[in-house]
């Protein structure tokens, strides 16, 4: 189970698509008992009645509505028959815990929401004896509420607001939701005016047409910019560059001229009279301080401009590179038209999972030993002893399985690309290259796939630790402590970034020989470095030129939105539908250009493997695409002259020292 358990080969064969044998087994043993953990919380939940409260609701006594219960120790009204009690009703609705977020109020069931508002005592009593639904606390007798004096604190706040059963959770919630602003205020923080949040939702309400038809424009954008990319050409990439150049060029000399331009008006200042620098000492500490950061940033980007210019100087070379993968992958979008679907597929996956996690993480909320709250004196279910750890084990498995998902797409898209890369004939290609990727990666690779998905769940999970400890610390004074976290955060997401690319490219070596993810990994790893100029290019140019694509997708999304919303006069009203649009835009081009991304990626281990292992002569032709053939033969023909001039020197100096050894030979000289 370990990286370093296999023995070393001396050489690895690369044996494309010939082997399959099932990779790290443990794991997928591991993984398996791990979902079955989940599973038996789950179980857990709704064994112990904990789902069924979350469903059907619960009192403040522990009683859950709609069904018999059983008594609990110490909890008066508990153990009552609410059979025909089926929906809660809480007797102050918007009695709201801000910190909390939840109801502090009483909670009782009833056998019938209230149908309209009630202002008095009487309508209470009226409304008992008509409907049979007592919406006072259970020792109460109806007909007695407006001469009880216990009315005030176990029947319902006056006025009771006009209430609605949700249609699955049985609740009764008021009709006119205007005293909920204040809980809508504490999840929505940036929100301080209610008539804001009011102007907002109904801007969204108003407009849901409009946003839908726009989130249907930016998936269109996204498959049409995969469609084009493929048509993206040297001279389009090397414009990029040069404005990318060009800004930081600029950038960096206005920079530069604002430090020159502070320290001359600095130097004025102090050659003026001593008085006046004395009074206006407070004001030269401060213009100091400013020149020292323009001072700072200047040198930082005068940096960071010289190490773009020797990238762009020795990766000048490689950009062509990446222009012949962009065509194929192109190609390998119109051979294999589903992977387009892939998106989708791994979102309704991950929506699934994570709707079926916050489920159980509600049932846990509702499950456990019943406990009187001594400060509201309610009553309230909680884990105690070691089932408390359940959350932690949910915690953990939220990661791991998320993770689990998206490894499977990488491994489904790697295995379908190695597929295309290495079947001579494209037309020979099996009619659903996606289908066999996936069996392939059922029947052989998920363990491998456990495994890389495991390793970035424990990177991934001290960093959203610290994450959390620093939010905790801001406004603290430790500011140390607070540096030190940060740096701590961004080394782990450096590492998990490191890990991820990694990992994609161990999946990609397991879809080509069949390895353990460890060896894989190792192979991987040791193809990239020998290759690292190229990497380096790929991931510059190529994640540039798919960055502007995002950018021109939520660009294009937002400029229709304005126009489409551009009736509504108040910007309050389309403000924020024009957001979650932006939004919507970025995460459906992110999705669809991550696809790119990964075929990209594959194909370039493809690609240096094949260069690495064949050389074009019989019995070791190459399987690449035509245009990364014209690529490699356009490099030899430029490093073709180098090596002839090169052979040429060494033989003149062969030459020449032969002719010195004759010249120092005995007996050669004349007599």
């Amino acid at each position: 189970m370990g990286c370093c358990g296999s023995a070393e080969r001396a050489k690895r064969e690369w044996k494309p698509l010939e082997d399959r044998s099932c990779t790290d087994l443990p794991w997928f043993l591991l993984f398996t008992l791990f979902c079955v953990g989940m599973g038996a919380i789950c179980g857990y939940t709704i064994v112990t009645g904990g789902a069924a409260r979350l469903v059907f609701g619960y009192d403040s006594y522990g009683n859950t509505c709609g069904q018999r219960n059983e008594a609990i120790e110490g909890v008066k009204l508990s153990g009552l028959d609410h059979t025909d009690r089926k929906y809660v009703f809480f007797l102050d609705p918007c009695n709201i815990d801000i910190v909390q977020r939840k109801i502090k109020s009483m909670a009782l069931c009833v056998s019938q929401c209230p149908t309209e508002e009630m202002k008095t005592y009487g309508d209470l009593r009226r409304f008992a004896m008509i409907n049979g639904s007592e919406l006072c606390s259970y020792e109460l007798a109806g007909h007695k509420y407006p001469s009880l004096p216990e009315r005030y604190d176990k029947c319902p706040k006056l006025p009771v607001p006009q209430s609605k059963a949700l249609p699955l959770f049985n609740r009764c919630t008021p009709v006119d939701i205007s005293c909920y602003s204040k809980f809508a205020e504490a999840v929505v923080t940036f929100v301080s005016d209610n008539t804001v949040l009011h102007r907002l939702i109904a801007g969204v309400v108003a407009s849901k047409e409009i946003i839908v038809g726009l989130c249907l424009l930016a998936l269109v954008l996204s498959m049409i910019l995969m469609v084009i990319i493929r048509y993206i050409s040297a001279v389009l990439v090397w414009i990029l560059t040069v404005i990318v150049v060009l800004g930081s060029l600029g950038g960096t000399g206005v920079l530069w001229w604002l430090y020159i331009d502070h320290r001359l008006t600095m130097n004025e200042t102090v050659a003026k009279d001593l008085k006046e620098v004395k009074e206006t000492n407070g004001e030269t500490e401060a213009s100091k301080d400013h020149m020292q950061a323009l001072l700072v940033y200047a040198i930082s980007a005068t940096v960071f401009t010289v190490i773009l210019l020797l990238l762009m100087l020795f990766m000048r070379k490689r950009v062509a590179l990446t222009i012949a993968l962009f065509h194929v992958a192109g190609k390998v979008f119109i051979h294999l038209p589903l992977l387009v679907l892939q998106p989708f597929c791994t979102f309704l996956a991950l929506f699934l999972f994570w709707v079926y996690w916050i489920l159980v993480l509600l049932f846990l909320g509702t499950t456990g030993i019943p406990e009187k709250n001594e400060e509201t004196g309610l009553t309230e279910f909680r884990l105690s002893g070691p089932l408390q750890y359940l959350t932690w084990y949910h915690a953990v498995g939220l990661i791991w399985i998320s993770e689990f998902i998206l490894a499977c797409q990488q491994m489904t898209v790697a295995g379908a690309v190695v597929t295309y890369y290495f079947t001579r004939d494209k037309n020979k290609l099996p009619l659903t290259p996606i289908l066999s990727s996936v069996l392939r990666l059922m029947r052989y690779h998920l363990g491998t796939v456990a495994k890389g998905s495991f390793i970035i769940t424990l990177v991934k999970i001290p960093r959203l630790i610290l994450m959390y400890i620093y939010n905790q610390l801001k406004g603290k004074e430790n500011a140390c402590a607070r540096c030190l976290l940060k740096a701590c955060i961004c080394c782990l997401w450096c590492l998990e970034k490191c890990l991820n690319y990694l990992n994609q490219n161990a999946y990609a070596a397991t879809a080509i020989n069949s390895t353990s993810f460890c060896t894989s990994a190792r192979d991987a790893f040791v193809i990239l470095v020998e290759n690292a100029l190229r990497v380096a290019a790929i991931n510059t140019v190529g994640d540039f030129v798919l960055f502007l694509g995002k950018v021109l997708i939520v660009t294009c999304t937002a400029f229709a939105g304005v126009l489409a919303l551009n009736y509504q006069r108040d910007y309050t009203e389309w403000v924020l539908p024009l957001i979650i649009v932006c939004l919507f835009a970025f995460l459906v081009a992110h999705c669809f250009l991550s696809i790119f991304e990964i075929v990209v990626d594959v194909l370039f281990l493809c690609f240096a493997i094949d260069t690495k292992y064949n050389d074009g002569t019989p019995g070791k032709e190459f399987y690449m695409d035509k245009a990364l053939m014209e690529f490699v033969e356009n490099s030899r023909k430029s490093v073709a002259p180098a090596e002839r001039g090169r052979s040429k020197r060494s033989r003149a100096r062969e030459e020449a020292e032969l002719t010195e050894m004759k010249a120092m030979a005995p007996g050669t000289s004349s007599a």
